[in-house]
């Protein structure tokens, strides 16, 4: 069976190639892969190629597909799996196998037969036995893309601890009905995080989201209305912190001078870092979510703080298996929904070029459909193609109908109307 790809060759090198997939085993499942959300990891292990932790040295002999936040549908599952799959079942894939015979393995990086930009692809046996094959029960195929990141999220909040006065026990996650600020905190991670403050397993009593940009605040309160958040016992606050003098006295205003119980820090910024860490409350724990390129990337901490008040820093990077069983558990049950996150879609045959040109496009996540021809357009921008094109037009129809956001109806439509890529 042939498939067609997006496959590192080399630095700065993707093709899209089509090439015959090998015969499943009978520890190997064959699916075809519906969504890909592009994350910056792609763009990194595009630019570096060999020389990327995750892509293999020969690669420019044996190149791997590229992508990691993938969605699809099982078409045929081998013997050894036939108890626990199905042909037509809904999967997402967790790409952190973590194997110790391949430490630095993961799909999207590492594997020739399986990634997220292809029609096809084969599940290797390493993948199935590390159980990072999920079945997802929702009806639509992004959500599950966005699973990956959403259990960074996830992931994060489960990461932030506490402690009580003279013990030594950590409480694991946020302060429940505490104080809590998201710095930075109106991008598409930012949202994911807002999203799941809300509507998680655990809520903070005040949650604080600080942006300098206004039409990122002004979406995202769009997206998570301080009316919708109070049905769920949070008071959101959305503040644009560009022209306020003395940021860490007015955050801690806001919450009557007391300072907060969690802080999550989502841009690699130093001087962000270091109000995160002036606002702390006493036994607070500061977040710092937003991953560095530089390896020598530093911010000063207040270590009286530390020493006297018990103020705390952790750092994640990336979410583990179970964080993304309980992200599409919650996203099958409907109460997470991060289409919010979404601000672009586009068809396979653009993804070399979106992967590529990624920090240069603005806005959140590029969401690709592996088998359709289309090109990259932003959500915002589907009225203006509209006139020209009834596709587009009632596309934008749609998402306007459910608040402007990418959505299962959209995904539909686009999967029955728009135009295939090369067959494979």
């Amino acid at each position: 069976m042939k498939t067609t790809a997006l496959r590192i060759h080399g630095k700065n090198d993707l093709r899209l190639d089509t090439f015959e997939l090998p015969d499943m085993q009978d520890d190997e499942i064959l699916c075809e892969v519906v969504s890909n959300s592009v994350c910056m990891s792609s763009h990194k292990a595009a630019l570096q190629g060999a020389d990327h932790k995750r892509v293999p040295k020969d690669v420019a002999e044996h190149p791997t597909i590229i992508g990691h936040e993938f969605a699809g549908r099982i078409l045929d599952v081998g013997s050894q799996w036939k108890d626990r799959f199905k042909p037509g079942e809904k999967f997402s894939i967790q790409p952190a196998i973590e194997d110790a015979a391949c430490p630095e393995a993961a799909p999207g990086y590492s594997f020739r037969h399986i990634g997220g930009m292809a029609s096809r692809i084969i599940v290797p046996a390493v993948v199935l036995k590390h159980d990072c094959f999920l079945p997802y029960g929702g009806e639509d195929f992004f959500k599950a893309s966005l699973s990956e990141p959403m259990s960074c999220v996830v992931g994060a909040v489960h990461a932030q601890y506490h402690t009580v006065h003279t013990s030594y026990e950590h409480t694991m996650g946020i302060v429940p009905g505490g104080k809590c600020a998201i710095l930075a905190g109106a991008g598409p991670m930012g949202l994911g995080c807002i999203d799941y403050l809300v509507h998680g397993p655990c809520q903070p009593g005040v949650l604080v989201v600080t942006d300098i940009d206004e039409a990122r605040l002004r979406r995202a309160e769009s997206v998570i209305s301080k009316e919708e958040a109070a049905k769920h016992g949070v008071e959101l606050l959305y503040v644009n912190t560009s022209g306020v003098k003395d940021c860490c006295a007015f955050l801690k205003e806001l919450v009557g001078g007391r300072g907060y119980d969690d802080v999550f820090v989502f841009a690699p910024v130093a001087p962000l870092i270091e109000l995160g860490d002036s606002i702390l409350a006493r036994n607070g724990c500061l977040n710092f979510f937003a991953g560095p390129t530089k390896s020598d990337f530093t911010a000063h901490l207040n270590f009286y703080n530390i020493h006297y008040s018990g103020t705390r820093v952790v750092g994640t990077s990336g979410g583990n298996t179970d964080d993304m069983r309980e992200s599409l558990q919650l996203m099958s049950e409907g109460r997470l929904n991060p289409a919010s996150m979404i601000t672009h879609i586009g068809g396979i045959t653009c993804a070399a070029d979106t992967i590529m040109r990624l920090p240069e496009i603005p806005g959140g996540k590029k969401l690709i459909y592996t088998q359709r021809d289309l090109p990259l357009v932003a959500l915002d921008e589907l009225s203006v193609k509209g006139e020209g094109d009834p596709f587009y037009g009632q596309l934008d129809r749609i998402c306007r109908k459910h608040g402007g956001v990418w959505n299962a109806e959209a995904e539909d439509y686009l999967l029955a109307n728009s135009p295939h890529a090369q067959r494979s």
